[in-house]
């Protein structure tokens, strides 16, 4: 019996002593450790008072395991509730993050600029806080100043009727206290005067005194409904200007608080009064969205603008680029060329000597003088196009004689009338046999050029083909961008050009031009 209640203690014992193992459950469950125990101790508890007797260390385990299953469970409902109202909060404030705006943190768009703008007198700027002014908000100053007559008259008018009636029954209410009646005056003139400065400060002070308005209409007016003309006109004026001049979820705020206004005061009108409310919310609107897609349509030409005059520079830059690439590599080419072949060929004559080198020294003129013709587009603060007369194919001789120079065997041959074409035309033509003749230069020194260059219809079309070289080849560094800019040269006339070697290890260049008839002077 001994032995049997030392087991029963040591087993309790163990129970207690291995909080560890549903601690550790509860871990992965997502459970604290302290919901475990506390459960599994509570379920102990509760065992040993049914049962009267101590639990058995399985039945202590089966309770600690009830019991974090429990706690689990209750977690998690109090994380879904969290999570509920975690979501009404974040949509209670969304819902109302407007009205929030309309009354007390939002602001309007700046006005729009004005024709009639004027400035303000130095001498009254003392008086005033702006500096300029537009005809649109001294217009509403006159009317403000209209309405504030207006209605002191009228009110002043109900309260001495008022007085009147309540002297001959005193049963009817008397007259109110005459500061009421100015405060009304102001609530109903204030706003129009602020409305295009400050439409929706405007708005505000319209909706903190129109109470006020209302309360003296009804008291010593006595009209149904209670709001008088001149509050009518303040508010749809005011209603307009915020519909103009903010963002779409603050009217929204602005016209759900007005209609819940209307209803509050004069259930019976509310219907009435509310469209004629929406329909000056939504001319306001209507006007903001035209306004807005003006604007938009201005930013769009502005930058279709941008893009064009960017485009128009990308395009002057590549001419540029391609004068200066024909321009630099024709005569530079024929200069490296005649200065390694004027030593040799004058061999220690002087005469020869000097001649090549007066014949370098004229290419050298030459180029440099194009080269100015060309940045002279760059310098030129009129933007003007041309400083000097471009080439020609009337200078096409020159290009022979100067490839002749350089080694070259050129034969030209010419079919067909070609005086009359446009400066483009010959500029392009000139070009591109410079160029094809710079690439024998380069390529295929000492070797046979044939240029042709024929009139069929309405085309011009261009040959310069070559044989092989027979001198070295000279070192090329260049990106290959001579034949790019003769293709370029052709689809901006609108003809083609076609460039390729042929059998016997020579190369041919092909290029036809429209022609489009000189203009006349």
């Amino acid at each position: 019996m001994i032995l049997v209640q030392r087991a029963r203690s040591l087993g309790r014992s163990l129970a207690r002593r291995r909080p560890w193992k549903s601690a550790r459950k509860g871990a992965q469950e997502g459970v604290p450790e302290e919901a475990h125990k506390g459960a599994g101790e509570s379920a102990q508890e509760t065992a040993r008072e049914t049962t009267g007797q101590e639990a058995s260390p399985e039945t202590g385990q089966e309770a600690s395991r009830e019991g974090a299953r429990e706690g689990a469970r209750k977690l998690s409902r109090e994380r879904a509730l969290q999570r509920a109202r975690d979501r009404v909060w974040d949509t209670g404030r969304t819902l109302g993050r407007p009205f929030a705006l309309a009354l007390f943190e939002g602001d309007a768009d700046p006005p729009a600029a004005r024709r009639l703008t004027f400035k303000v007198p130095r001498r009254l700027r003392a008086l005033v806080p702006f500096t300029s002014y537009s005809a649109v908000q001294a217009a509403d100053l006159l009317l403000a100043f209209i309405l504030y007559g207006m209605m002191l008259s009228e009110s002043l008018d109900w309260n001495h009727a008022a007085g009147r009636a309540h002297a001959a029954n005193p049963a009817i209410p008397g007259p109110v206290p005459e500061i009421f009646l100015y405060l009304s005056t102001i609530g109903v003139s204030l706003p129009v005067a602020l409305r295009d400065r400050w439409p929706l400060a405007a708005w505000r002070i319209a909706a903190v005194l129109s109470p006020l308005v209302v309360w003296v209409t009804a008291t010593v007016g006595r009209t149904e409904p209670p709001y008088p003309v001149m509050g009518i006109v303040m508010y749809l004026l005011v209603l307009y200007s915020v519909a103009v001049r903010c963002e779409r979820r603050i009217t929204m705020a602005v016209w759900v608080l007005t209609v819940l206004a209307l209803w509050i005061v004069h259930p019976d009108s509310m219907f009435l009064a509310s469209i004629i409310a929406s329909v000056a919310v939504l001319f306001g609107y209507n006007v903001r969205a035209r306004r807005t897609a003006t604007s938009r349509l201005a930013e769009e030409e502005r930058r279709s603008r941008q893009a064009e005059g960017a485009q128009a520079v990308l395009e002057e830059r590549a001419r540029i680029a391609r004068e200066l690439h024909d321009v630099v590599a024709h005569h530079m080419s024929v200069i490296a060329i005649q200065a390694e072949a004027v030593p040799l060929k004058a061999a220690g004559d002087a005469a020869q000597l000097e001649a090549g080198l007066a014949e370098i020294r004229g290419l050298s003129l030459e180029a440099i003088a194009q080269l100015r013709q060309v940045l002279g587009v760059l310098r030129d603060p009129q933007g003007r196009t041309d400083t000097a007369p471009q080439p020609g194919l009337d200078r096409i001789d020159e290009l022979v004689s100067n490839a002749r120079a350089a080694g070259l065997a050129v034969v030209v041959k010419r079919s067909g009338s070609l005086g009359g074409q446009s400066q483009a035309v010959e500029l392009s033509a000139y070009r591109i046999v410079q160029e094809s003749l710079s690439n024998v230069m380069r390529h295929a020194p000492g070797a046979t050029v044939a240029v042709e260059i024929t009139r069929r219809g309405d085309e011009l079309r261009l040959r310069v083909a070559n044989g092989p070289g027979t001198g070295p080849r000279e070192a090329s560094g260049g990106a290959g961008q001579g034949l790019v800019g003769m293709r370029e040269r052709a689809a901006l006339l609108g003809g083609t050009l076609e460039a390729g070697p042929t059998g016997g290890g020579g190369f041919e260049v092909r290029a036809t031009l429209p022609i489009t008839e000189r203009e006349s002077a």
